[in-house]
């Protein structure tokens, strides 16, 4: 079974690439939350499970992180593209 990691960090429209942003700028959302990303990966159909206590390792604070469960036919490049465009849909 494949467990992809995904942080915050990955989405948040106000980091750089080296501080941990994983998408392109243009779907990044300021100060994405577990929950918000939690509910992005399961409306594309994968099973999350949130980790709250976990802090990235390029930050300070914990912001927690989202496993998810059976991904195995998506690459994290598309797996975290698709999670952008939901989070986007969410905040708006």
């Amino acid at each position: 079974m494949v467990e992809n990691v995904i942080w915050p960090a990955a989405f948040d429209a106000e980091r750089s690439r080296s501080e941990g942003r994983r998408v392109p700028r243009d779907i990044a959302i300021p100060d994405p939350t577990v929950d918000e990303i939690a509910k992005a990966v399961q409306q594309i159909g994968y099973d999350a499970v949130i980790e709250r206590d976990k802090t990235y390792p390029r930050e300070y604070e914990a912001r927690g992180r989202v496993l998810v469960k059976n991904a195995d036919d998506a690459t994290k490049t598309d797996l975290l593209g698709a999670v952008a465009a939901y989070l986007q849909a969410l905040r708006e």
